[in-house]
């Protein structure tokens, strides 16, 4: 059995091996769960994913193999949320609870909801067909049935659905969907390399055992030092102007970052770089960092990321004097260089769409300056990024 399910995990192009589906049936022959498909489940999917990013295609092959839910093709997000809206909750007596009958078996129920599905136009409320609320439907929330299932509900009331039928929870970690800021962390884990750093705070187990074992049997407990993420990144953030219209997406990937890099720093600049970068905005104009300054701070083994949408006039690019707020003796380019030219690795991730970027002449030039490693702000833009720092 295992491994055909193995090979459906595959072909839902879930990146798993054959070391993983030996360690699964290893896992069963120690019986670390028995009999129980909610915790073969969770058994099954620790095991055999390693990025959480793949979650979802997990959780659709194990739907088709297990309850041939694929095979209806359904699609339980399309539902309008006005129709599972809670206006009241459906309240029966035992001896009405004992009238309602079930439809027959799941396969029976899953059919029927692929059907409704079909035919429904409209909410409903408190009846026993549609999809809807507070009714004796089996499909739907806050009602009664004895054999359903639940669409939208937070919690249990009855403990009587055979199917509980919410939004996959890691359904957004999909690379085809809107970025955010779970699934920018697990784009950034990719940018890792551990090293010891700092006092002996975490136990060393096997050298615990060795020393232990050579002194005769008397415990010699050995401390190493914890590991910590070793990539130091420079994060250069492009503000103002047409930036306004990626607040939200450049406020998620400020977050991120924070919590995934122990050695990170950040600087803002307006279009384009030259000779002054700034901490904070509300003091950009008196407390103005030079830039040599930065490079002559930061080694050049700090991987350097730039933010921006770089559309704006190409002139604040290309000529002296050609920013729209002060005088540049030197143009944008050559400041960029400069960065380019200290630090080993740089990207620019821009939030303009992909689809937009052949309408401006500026993302042109600064995709010849940066050598071409301009990514879209979107998860694959952004894994494909970070393979590139590495």
């Amino acid at each position: 059995m295992l491994i055909d399910f193995f090979c459906k995990v595959r072909e839902y192009k879930v990146p798993c091996t054959l070391r993983e589906l030996l360690d699964l049936i290893r896992a069963l022959q120690q019986h670390v769960v028995f009999a129980n498909i909610d915790d073969f489940y969770s058994l099954s999917r620790t095991i055999l994913v390693k990025d959480e990013s793949h979650f979802d295609k997990f959780d659709r092959a194990f739907a088709d193999y297990f309850k041939g839910v694929a095979s209806l093709d359904l699609d339980l997000s399309n539902i309008p949320e006005e129709w599972l809206k809670k206006n009241f909750e459906k309240l029966l007596t035992d001896e009405e609870k004992e009238n309602i009958k079930a439809l027959g078996g799941f396969d029976k129920l899953m059919e029927t909801l692929a059907e409704r599905m079909k035919e429904q136009e409209k909410r409903h409320e408190g009846g026993n067909k549609w999809i809807g609320t507070g009714g004796t439907s089996p499909f739907g929330a806050n009602g009664y049935n004895p054999e359903g299932v639940r669409i939208g509900q937070q919690q249990s009331n009855h403990r009587r659905a055979v199917k509980v039928w919410d939004k996959r929870q890691f359904k957004n970690l999909d690379n085809q969907v809107e970025i955010g800021t779970r699934n920018i962390k697990i784009a950034l884990r990719k940018l890792r390399q551990f090293a010891r750093t700092g006092a002996s705070e975490e136990l060393d187990l096997d050298d615990t055992i060795t020393a232990t074992a050579q002194n005769a049997g008397y415990l010699d407990i050995k401390m190493k030092p914890e590991r910590h993420n070793a990539i130091k990144v420079l994060m250069f953030f492009d503000v103002g102007g047409s930036m306004d219209d990626h607040i939200r997406v450049c406020e998620q990937l400020f977050s991120a970052v924070h919590t995934e890099f122990k050695h990170l720093e950040f600087f803002y600049f307006h279009n384009c770089v030259y000779e002054k970068v700034w901490r904070d905005n509300g003091r950009r104009h008196s407390e103005g960092i030079d830039l040599n300054q930065v490079l002559h701070t930061y080694s050049r083994d700090y991987k350097v990321i730039f933010i921006g949408d770089a559309t704006m006039g190409p002139y604040e690019i290309t000529y002296p004097g050609g920013s729209v707020e002060h005088w540049n003796e030197e143009a944008g380019s050559v400041w960029m260089q400069r960065i380019l030219d200290h630090f080993d690795k740089c990207i620019w991730l821009n939030p303009q769409a992909g689809s937009h970027w052949s309408y401006y002449a500026s993302i042109h030039i600064m995709q010849q300056i940066v050598k071409q490693k301009m990514y879209p702000l979107t998860i694959d833009g952004l894994t494909s990024g970070i393979k590139a720092l590495l």
